[in-house]
């Protein structure tokens, strides 16, 4: 694990990815219950679980591709796609919907030039809702990663993406 942490994985070639994706499957195995990991240490390393990952972790793990892609399929935090950099959620549950969610969703697909679940081209920023963020007090709210914003409204947002 401490070999992913210093991980500069994105400036890896494809075979590096594939080989370090492959020291991983050894070292998980033989251990019950270990899929969701590497599927989870996977797409740190390669970004995204395209199908030819599925296949190298399910026959690295002795398992069905089926059940490998079901699992990816199942919890939205694996992608199939490539993401970007950064991955900005607006909270749409009740109090940020009822005080501008729906806006803030509406004004970053016209910055960004992409509807939820896009990748802008240039591979930066991915859009997805969530139904909430734990900030109804502050809503509405979006996140950028790790970082929370709280009270946003749609004229912030410019300002908010430039640190990116």
């Amino acid at each position: 694990m401490d070999k992913l942490k210093k991980c500069q994985c994105e400036d890896m070639s494809e075979e590096e990815k594939i080989a370090m994706i492959g020291e991983f499957i050894e070292e998980y195995k033989n251990k019950e219950g270990s899929l969701i990991q590497v599927l989870h240490i996977a797409q740190t390393i390669y970004g995204h679980l395209p199908i030819n990952i599925q296949k190298i972790i399910a026959d690295g793990l002795d398992k069905s591709l089926s059940e490998v892609s079901g699992v990816v399929s199942f919890y939205s935090f694996f992608s199939t796609v490539p993401r970007g950099k950064y991955t900005i959620r607006v909270c749409l549950g009740t109090a940020c919907y009822v005080r501008g969610g729906k806006k803030i969703l509406d004004k970053l697909e016209e910055i960004l030039g992409i509807g939820i679940g896009e990748t802008t081209e240039d591979k930066k920023f991915t859009l997805e809702v969530m139904r909430c963020i734990g900030a109804c007090g502050l809503a509405p709210a979006i996140s950028i990663n790790d970082t929370v914003y709280k009270q946003v409204n749609p004229d912030k947002l410019s300002e908010i993406l430039e640190n990116y």
